[in-house]
């Protein structure tokens, strides 16, 4: 347990709050406020107050956090965030992390080592309490993935809804027997992305089938190699559930190599609205994300923040919308 852990839990407050009375907050209680000093005062913590210093001085750095820079879905977001990190005299630097920890980590330490202000970071590595001890030293913003926190502030769709909403649609055009093609659950978007399959379906009284759930990542290849482990595990559902666009591209490719047609044999259905989800063949019906306005959103949020503007944690969840395209149909009787 770090020093500022320590004192947090002797003054029973969370690690931010210590942060905000060690940087007189003045929205901190007054009663609050006692409390930590006195713990403070009885562990005899002392701050790096040189670091504490060096923190006042902007670099107009940002740091964004990409799981990986393969995936076409990151790019409008990366525009969003741009577009505000121009107006407001920002520069952002991109920072691949290929879902490794120990990359995050150096990543992040260009914050501890006062080479960037802040961070947006869309990987999902660290578990809460890094993310928690992080924010309260330094500015950052959670995108699309997010580990829920009253300390830290998230931008994101509500992924549960609209897995659930994606799913209740194939089964008002008459499929009971619908695959899932998810993913490990590393990131916390595919257990909500899951979970809201699993609810559809029981609120619609299907039973769950665990030999139609298959889970990979988020890519093309893992949507490919997915759908032949759901061919090989008995009969073929009647409609595919892909949790992104990249996967359910691997997904049509799989079936149609196999001589299955989309949608006549099987539905598919997929996730983020890329570009590509439109100019495929058969067109993608998917769940749309408005990656540009997360993207956007999340910049505003972090400049608040490091201007100190914005005292409160945000939890923000913007509207997504569902694209019915070509790669499903109604089928006569359900199956």
């Amino acid at each position: 347990m770090t020093p500022i852990q320590e004192v947090a839990e002797r003054a029973s407050v969370s690690v931010a709050t210590v942060s905000r009375v060690l940087n007189n907050n003045p929205y901190v209680k007054e009663a609050t406020r006692e409390k930590v000093m006195k713990a403070i005062k009885a562990l005899n913590y002392s701050p790096n107050m040189s670091g504490r210093i060096l923190r006042r001085n902007e670099t107009k750095v940002i740091l964004v956090l990409l799981p990986t820079i393969s995936n076409p879905f990151y790019s409008k977001a990366v525009a969003g965030i741009s577009h505000i990190a121009d107006k407001m005299g920002y520069l952002i630097m991109i920072c691949n992390t290929e879902s490794s920890l120990n990359k995050e980590m150096e990543y992040l330490n260009l914050l501890r080592f006062k080479q960037a202000d802040g961070a947006i970071i869309m990987t999902q590595a660290m578990d809460v309490k890094q993310l928690e001890e992080l924010g309260a030293s330094y500015p950052i913003v959670q995108c699309f993935e997010y580990r829920h926190s009253d300390n830290l502030s998230y931008v994101s769709v509500d992924n549960e809804k609209a897995a659930y909403e994606a799913v209740n649609y194939l089964i008002g055009i008459g499929h009971r027997r619908i695959g899932l093609v998810g993913c490990h659950p590393q990131f916390s978007s595919a257990e909500q992305r899951e979970e809201g399959y699993k609810r559809a379906l029981r609120d619609a009284n299907i039973d769950l089938d665990p030999g139609l759930i298959i889970r990979g990542n988020y890519g093309f290849k893992s949507g490919h190699d997915c759908a032949i482990k759901l061919m090989e595990n008995g009969p073929l559902p009647s409609a595919i559930f892909a949790i992104s666009d990249m996967q359910a591209i691997g997904v049509i490719k799989a079936l149609t190599s196999r001589g299955i047609k989309v949608p006549r044999d099987v539905s598919v259905v997929g996730f983020d609205n890329i570009a590509f989800s439109a100019i495929y063949d058969p067109g993608i019906t998917t769940v749309s994300q408005p990656t540009y306005k997360i993207g956007s959103k999340a910049m505003e949020i972090l400049i608040k923040q490091i201007k100190c503007e914005s005292i409160n944690p945000q939890h923000v969840f913007i509207k997504h919308g569902l694209i019915v395209r070509e790669s499903t149909m109604q089928v006569d009787s359900p199956v």
